[in-house]
């Protein structure tokens, strides 16, 4: 099955009452067919199989899905990606594309993290300006934290300088990903349980309502927890 194929059978199974639904969760109308990820999960299925001795091919195909632009398309393409052959340029290229928090959560939480190069793009990603880059990083940081244990604590140190710089961050989708960042960090172990939790108490003494939002949600998580270990 080619891409063309593919996106023909997403085109029908387009439905434009649940792109309506999908709107209403903050969710962009933009190409999108009203597919849920259940039903893409299904549909990827059958492709990662066919695809399983021929990464190359499954490669080209996210990338020719991709392109296409089709918000449902580009969900699929992070689901057959092939992690290995994921170079950081079109890390950077997926990245700068992303224009709805569920496309940028889906990279964050289930592609990125499986590549070699998640960490020092989430870094990078941080300070680049545009607001679902800007949460791309912060999601990939909290995905890293309950997805990579072979990453060791000193690895999160500059995810903290980080999550410091950009909780003055006003605009939604950043800043609840900067607090998830925090607060799954946090859940890694007991050493950096204590971390978080001087981070989000010097975050709730500054003057930005953003930082203080998020230090306040991130210790009504991480607060039970110290005291239970304790």
């Amino acid at each position: 099955m080619n891409a063309d194929e593919i996106v023909a059978q997403l085109r029908g199974m387009a439905s434009a009452e649940n792109v309506a639904g999908m709107a209403r969760f903050g969710i962009s109308s933009a190409n999108t067919l009203g597919i849920s990820v259940t039903t893409l999960r299904r549909v990827a299925k059958p492709i990662r199989k066919e695809l399983r001795s021929q990464p190359d091919e499954a490669h080209a195909l996210a990338g020719e899905l991709w392109a296409s632009g089709i918000h449902e398309a580009r969900q699929l393409a992070e689901m057959i990606e092939v992690p290995a052959l994921v170079m950081p340029e079109q890390m950077d290229a997926w990245t700068a594309d992303l224009d709805s928090w569920d496309v940028c959560d889906g990279l964050a939480m289930g592609l990125w993290p499986r590549t070699p190069y998640a960490v020092e793009k989430a870094v990078e990603w941080a300070a680049r300006d545009e607001e679902f880059v800007r949460r791309c990083s912060f999601a990939t940081m909290a995905a890293l934290a309950f997805k990579r244990h072979d990453l060791p604590d000193e690895a999160y140190e500059p995810f903290f300088a980080l999550i410091k710089e950009y909780a003055t961050d006003e605009r939604n989708f950043v800043k609840k990903a900067v607090n998830w960042a925090l607060r799954q960090i946090g859940k890694r172990n007991e050493a950096l349980l204590v971390r978080a939790i001087d981070v989000a108490r010097e975050l709730e003494a500054t003057d930005s309502r953003s930082a203080r939002w998020i230090a306040k949600d991130a210790l009504r998580e991480l607060l039970p927890r110290l005291s239970t270990r304790g």
